[in-house]
């Protein structure tokens, strides 16, 4: 078996538009030149712009699908999208960790969908800190920090979280600073400025932004460096035409 390009793995759930989940990530990957690897973690009824509902996958059916991957491919980084609780997201940790000790873990917090539609009302707050102890990166956007960690303002509660593990808050609900990411270590804060395009809104354009993270991550660049380079991916996606449906290219 000879590929020259790094293998990542997207662990999320299914969208038959293609403008999020696994199918959104593997097309981010091979536009950045990254053999991509995808787990189903729900089926999903939906397009984009209307969201009719889901079916979880437990996670022996999750099991089953990820066993064959990390037997087979030397998987270093990957991207866990929409999962059913925190419990089957610890699972999922833990087998990843089991197969590949050193593997770096992204969760891309997804806890409502675009169209409306909410998955989960509330997070464990001391389940959530354990957890973030195993991951590389979380990256959830404005209002899903918020949700994450209640009663703290965003930026506020990344820094806080950013003390178990690195945070990217990403900025697309940021109404002071739209656009702004900021990548948060240890409390300190690292800011990603919007590239000056005519950005049109995108179905699924958080999960873009976490899955080119990961693929930037598999090239060998260091997170910061990572996140800038991701950045300018999505702007170029944001920018590629006006519907919900954005191009994905190099």
């Amino acid at each position: 078996m000879k590929i020259k390009r790094p293998f990542a793995l997207s662990i999320a759930g299914f969208d038959p538009s293609g403008g999020a989940g696994v199918t959104a990530d593997i097309k981010t990957f091979e536009a950045l030149r990254v053999q991509g690897l995808g787990v189903c973690t729900a089926l999903t009824y939906q397009n984009e712009g209307e969201f009719d509902g889901l079916e979880w996958m437990t996670f022996p059916q999750l099991k089953l699908q990820l066993e064959p991957l990390l037997r087979r491919y030397p998987v270093e980084v990957v991207k866990i999208g929409l999962v059913q609780n925190l419990e089957v997201l610890h699972e999922l940790v833990e087998l990843l960790r089991q197969y590949h000790p050193g593997i770096r873990i992204v969760w891309d917090p997804i806890l409502k969908a675009s169209a409306g539609f909410t998955f989960h009302e509330q997070v464990d707050r001391q389940q959530l800190e354990a957890l973030c102890q195993k991951l590389y990166l979380v990256t959830p956007n404005w209002l899903e920090m918020e949700q994450l960690v209640s009663g703290i303002p965003a930026p506020e509660g990344a820094a806080f979280l950013s003390q178990h593990c690195q945070v990217l808050l990403k900025g697309g609900h940021n109404e002071d600073r739209k656009g702004y990411d900021y990548l948060y270590s240890k409390g300190e804060a690292q800011a990603f400025r919007p590239r000056q395009v005519m950005a049109h809104p995108k179905h699924g354009s958080g999960c873009v932004l976490s899955a080119a993270v990961v693929a930037q991550v598999a090239h060998g660049y260091a997170l910061p460096k990572a996140c800038l380079r991701a950045k300018t991916y999505v702007s170029r996606f944001l920018s590629s035409n006006p519907s919900l449906l954005g191009y994905h290219k190099f």
